[in-house]
């Protein structure tokens, strides 16, 4: 039975936090907005909320069948997720497969679209007034943010997320160039992969004709309906049909 919406918990940039009556449930639901570069750019786009919410549950559904610990619970057309309430880690975990964007700037001996030998992982803390800073794993401690037993679990279940997700786009024609993942705990203190997983939170080329599918084209200045029709060839990659626009608001 799904549970019953209460009140807004928090809204960030781009989902919202629902409280519900089952206090180890909550309700994301996803805006229309886009941002980039920690907020500094912001748009809203008809329709973005409702693509992106069923490519993540897409997705998370997928995870939680190869036994990867999400939070995801249920989808709820058009626009929300029901998801476990968690205590969400301020880290973003970003794996790398082809290096591109931050890497090639830190690190411009690398080529821009070199496909690296292995996953490369890092860490970043939110924090969009310091501009998410990278950080390693002693800096994760000592700012006792996770200990040194959940750093090296969220290392093993981003590679894990790594290597079911590259099969499941390359089986849809896609490029997993790199992705982010967020980290929260439940009640009982077990680590779960949370927020979203999505053009907003990871690099998607075409496998054939390289066309970015995610934030990127937004990042890149591309006008606003087309970074709308790359959203749209995202979702129908992902889901598997063309994206029919919204039909069914959840009652708040």
């Amino acid at each position: 039975m799904r549970p019953k919406v209460l009140q807004l918990i928090t809204e960030g940039k781009t989902k919202k936090v629902w409280e519900t009556e089952n206090p180890d449930l909550v309700i994301l639901e996803f805006k229309d907005d886009i941002t980039a570069f920690d907020g500094a750019k912001h748009d809203v786009i008809s329709g973005k909320g409702a693509i992106n919410a069923a490519i993540s549950a897409k997705i998370f559904e997928h995870l939680n069948k190869n036994g990867i610990p999400t939070h995801f619970v249920e989808f709820v057309a058009p626009r929300y997720h029901v998801v476990r309430r968690l205590e969400m880690i301020p880290l973003e975990v970003v794996c790398r497969n082809i290096a591109t964007g931050h890497l090639v700037k830190r690190l411009p001996m690398i080529k821009d679209g070199t496909r690296l030998e292995f996953p490369v992982l890092e860490f970043y803390l939110k924090d969009d007034k310091l501009h998410d800073p990278l950080i390693n794993d002693h800096h994760v401690v000592l700012l006792k943010l996770a200990s040194w037993k959940e750093i090296e679990e969220m290392k093993k279940i981003t590679l894990r997320v790594n290597e079911v997700l590259r099969t499941f786009f390359e089986e849809r024609g896609l490029i997993l160039v790199d992705f982010k993942l967020e980290f929260g705990r439940d009640r009982n203190g077990k680590l779960l992969v949370g927020d979203e997983l999505n053009g907003d939170a990871m690099r998607i080329w075409d496998m054939y004709t390289g066309k970015i599918l995610d934030k990127d084209v937004y990042r890149k200045g591309y006008p606003l309906d087309e970074v709308l029709v790359r959203y749209r060839e995202f979702y129908r990659r992902v889901v598997g049909a063309d994206f029919p626009g919204e039909e069914v608001c959840l009652a708040t």
